[in-house]
């Protein structure tokens, strides 16, 4: 179960600490070259900045989500530009719009801002709003199961960041 505001520790405290960290592994990596630094700060300091913001925000990226994401992400996205391409071209593009909405699981953050992000790439789908938990999703053809691909990248997305989901709430679904 998640939190809304899954705050860990002094954040100014956790970014030194992974500076500290960071810097190591990079001294390490490189054999204690001085001349390397020049590129080893900005690194570090992305790096710790990142992994700062990630802990505070809501999670950290979990390598086998990644692995799952990242196939999924892609094929997704390339069915969806192929499936725009293929209604341009068509007379007959066979469109039924409609806006479907539906509550969102995942905690406001960077696992939040990424299934938002990647929605729109679904085939066939551009998100249309998000205000608190209710996500619009606008939909070229009424007809397709995007109930179904939305709760699947969600989920992708919330192994993406090593997050457990709530089990949907029937009794709270939107229509």
């Amino acid at each position: 179960m998640t939190t809304d505001a899954p705050q860990r520790g002094n954040p100014v405290i956790s970014f030194v600490l992974w500076s500290l960290t960071f810097s190591f592994v990079w001294w390490a990596i490189t054999g204690a070259a001085e001349d390397s630094w020049g590129i080893g700060l900005p690194v570090v300091a992305l790096a710790a900045l990142w992994r700062t913001v990630a802990r505070t925000q809501g999670g950290v990226l979990s390598l086998p989500g990644l692995l799952r994401f990242l196939p999924f992400f892609a094929w997704h996205s390339l069915s969806g530009g192929i499936d725009v391409a293929w209604r341009a071209l068509r007379r007959d593009s066979r469109l039924a719009p409609v806006i479907i909405e539906m509550l969102v699981r995942l905690p406001p953050g960077p696992a939040r801002f990424t299934f938002v992000t990647a929605a729109s790439l679904l085939p066939g789908t551009l998100v249309v709003e998000l205000a608190d938990n209710r996500l619009q999703v606008h939909a070229l053809n009424r007809f397709g199961d995007f109930q179904r691909d939305l709760r699947l990248l969600e989920t992708r997305t919330a192994a993406l960041f090593g997050l457990s989901l709530p089990a949907p709430d029937p009794h709270t679904a939107v229509p």
